[in-house]
């Protein structure tokens, strides 16, 4: 008897975590008997895949979050290996979490199996010489930006384009005006958006810094109201030990995000996807992000000029990018002040975050799912 394919999916963040079950849900469509399992959260969940390791309190991010969880990540690590070695997958596709991935690539290769890598990591941005890992472990990469293709072909790595996933899933579910009813909101007052992260890490380092920014805006603007769309890979106790200290009243948003984001005049942002998703939506921001130590010039390991993947893909700063000590309260506040107080300004910036989606788009694109049926 012919036995079901088998894909093992390992993914570590939200963004992830979403991206990979909506590659499960359009497989199932073209395939309805395949089996999934792997490492994710709740949505990989929810679409049907059989989690060996939960991912929620594996989303770290720097060498001080990656020693405090040293054990966490070292048991995850082992968990997939022995899967592997076990019950071995017709292919394993890694999305994103290059810190895991690349670690757990030379062991799967020579178990003998075939990897995709979707949404390989940004080695255009920083660290290039991990390239030298795919190209000698992986049979494919999945690319979502145009660019990556020609990137990867000079460094003698297959390529594939298949779009950016957040083209077609970013999209509000009700009208601007029935959210802002629905999260019992005034529809009068100024709506700011804080956008925190997806790890505890950057909660710790970026929450307080947005509050006290979120504060700053409120003396400015006394009729404004402040949501905090809650990642997948946290929960509200997370954030209850920051939001209590702050005299602000902010609503936590638990699910439909991309309504939360239409419904915002401004958001403060820290970089990462929810940038993109953002600039989909055509709503201004301001993007902002500190790592530990706090003096360390981030920009000294980052090979192009631009953090935020909204700035990346428009190929200039179309949103203000504060990052380490610049990301100040003070400096925050009044980039949302200008953006709430000068139309020229915001207008300029709604009219380059509507090009955005345009530099995504492109004729030659192969889809994830059609690739993935072709691997198998």
């Amino acid at each position: 008897m012919h036995k079901n394919k088998r894909i093992l999916i390992i993914t570590g963040e939200a963004s992830g975590d979403m991206h990979a079950a909506n590659l499960v849900t359009n497989l199932r469509k073209l395939k309805p008997n395949l089996q999934f399992y792997g490492m994710g959260g709740v949505k990989m969940r929810a679409a049907g895949v059989d989690l060996l390791v939960d991912t929620k309190e594996l989303a770290v991010i720097g060498l001080f979050d990656v020693l405090l969880n040293l054990a966490k990540i070292y048991r995850a690590r082992k968990t997939i290996c022995t899967a592997i070695r076990q019950n071995p997958p017709d292919l394993l596709i890694l999305i994103d979490y290059s810190g895991f991935n690349l670690r757990l690539v030379k062991m799967a290769k020579q178990a003998g199996l075939k990897v995709l890598y979707y949404i390989s990591p940004q080695l255009w941005a920083s660290r290039t010489r991990r390239v030298n890992v795919i190209r000698k472990y992986v049979d494919r990469v999945a690319v979502i930006f145009p660019f990556e293709v020609d990137f990867y072909k000079k460094l003698h790595v297959p390529a594939t384009f298949v779009g950016h996933p957040l083209v077609t899933t970013v999209h509000p579910s009700m009208p601007r005006t029935q959210a802002i009813e629905h999260f019992g909101l005034k529809p009068d007052y100024k709506t700011i958006g804080i956008f925190p992260g997806s790890r505890k890490g950057e909660i710790k380092r970026l929450l307080p810094v947005m509050l006290k920014a979120a504060e700053l805006a409120a003396n400015r603007f006394p009729h404004s109201q402040f949501i905090l769309p809650l990642a997948s890979s946290l929960a509200a106790a997370d954030l209850q030990p920051y939001l209590q200290k702050s005299r602000l009243n902010i609503q936590l948003i638990t699910e439909q995000n991309y309504d939360a984001i239409n419904i915002c005049d401004a958001i403060i942002a820290k970089s990462g996807t929810t940038t993109l998703e953002i600039a989909l939506l055509s709503v201004p921001l301001v993007i902002v992000y500190k790592i530990w130590p706090p003096y360390f010039p981030i920009k000294s390991i980052i090979k192009i000029p631009y953090i935020g993947l909204c700035n990346i893909v428009a190929g200039k700063e179309i949103a203000k990018e504060l990052l380490q000590q610049q990301a100040s309260p003070y400096n925050i506040s009044q980039e949302i002040v200008r953006i709430l107080t000068e139309p020229s300004y915001r207008n300029q910036m709604l009219t380059e975050l509507g090009k955005v989606k345009s530099k995504l788009v492109t004729a030659e694109t192969t889809d994830i799912a059609e690739l993935v049926i072709n691997m198998l």
